[in-house]
């Protein structure tokens, strides 16, 4: 990976980026079959970026809160395998999926295992398993406080309008878990475990505090400002790795192609990237692409990886 101090300065390269995603009129569709995500403004974008040698930097509407959807799946899988560790994966798989986030049919081949923790069906796995021995209040609960922990920001909520227009249209979810409790891949009942998923994929962050919260995955486990270890480097590892395969959906492919690096995103608008051993980086633009992905929040990416030269595929 190369050093940052051998690519241009970071702050001018976030600067000319947030101009010119600003003059872009093609900024895809917001996600209105979630009826409080289609409210958003489309011309909204900001970007953060933190670095392991503690700097934070910004452009755009980077301090503007927005919901972090799929993205706090990465935290989600992070806590569940804290509790269980390896055994989680016996219940879930970890291949990408090649098919829309919220698809049914590969349960039905696969026995009620989901292809990977980022789909929504892996998703609602990771949060029965972090049901175990709680209420699903306590589960919300331990989630949020984790997610503040990690960005040092206690400040940070859970939208309760989102997370009820989610419980309120998710009809596919509630198959998804329902399907899966038919198989025995869900040990409490499928509305408890969604009560928990609807919740955490509501979790509002500003693009700075979820760079904050993604800087352990930069710096091996470990937050750079106090040396506390978070996970193992090993797990911190293979957390990226399903970023980099899985974390796009059936667009992960195109995305490490085009811009590579781990990264998660989610249908508000939200992507966490994470440039292992450098930085922790989030961009949000609420325009989405055919799959379900930030369209400028990919683009600008894809122009700050290459700027940067970031990719970890970079000689």
């Amino acid at each position: 990976m190369p050093e940052l101090e051998r690519a241009p300065k970071l702050d001018q390269a976030l600067a000319e980026v947030a101009a010119e995603m600003a003059e872009r009129t093609d900024r895809g569709n917001v996600a209105t079959y979630i009826p409080q995500l289609g409210k958003v403004d489309p011309r909204k974008f900001g970007i953060a970026a933190v670095t392991n040698d503690g700097r934070v930097l910004v452009a755009g509407d980077a301090d503007q809160v927005f919901s972090i959807q799929s993205i706090s799946k990465v935290f989600t899988l992070t806590l569940a395998l804290g509790n269980v560790g390896d055994a989680l994966w016996q219940r879930v798989g970890r291949e990408p999926s090649g098919n829309p986030f919220n698809s049914i049919v590969q349960l039905e081949h696969e026995n009620g295992i989901p292809r990977n923790p980022f789909i929504n069906a892996g998703a609602i796995v990771i949060s029965d398993i972090l049901l175990a021995g709680h209420q699903p209040r306590e589960a919300i609960g331990e989630i949020l406080r984790f997610i503040q922990f990690l960005a040092d920001d206690d400040t940070i909520i859970i939208d309760r309008e989102v997370a009820a227009s989610e419980r309120a249209t998710g009809y596919r979810n509630f198959a998804l878990a329902n399907y899966m409790k038919s198989f025995g891949n869900l040990h409490h009942a499928p509305e408890l475990a969604l009560g928990v998923y609807f919740h955490h994929c509501a979790i509002a962050m500003s693009c700075r505090q979820l760079a904050m919260a993604g800087r352990f995955l930069a710096n091996g486990g470990k937050n750079p400002a106090t040396g506390h270890s978070v996970v193992s480097a090993e797990r911190a590892r293979r957390i990226g790795a399903m970023m980099l395969t899985c974390g796009h959906y059936d667009g992960s492919g195109d995305f490490a192609f085009r811009v590579g690096i781990p990264g998660k995103s989610g249908v508000g608008g939200g992507i966490l990237g994470i440039v292992p051993g450098v930085a922790s980086l989030a961009v949000w633009s609420p325009g989405l692409n055919a799959n379900g992905n930030s369209k400028l929040g990919s683009i600008a990416l894809e122009k700050l990886a290459r700027m940067m030269n970031w990719s970890i595929f970079a000689p």
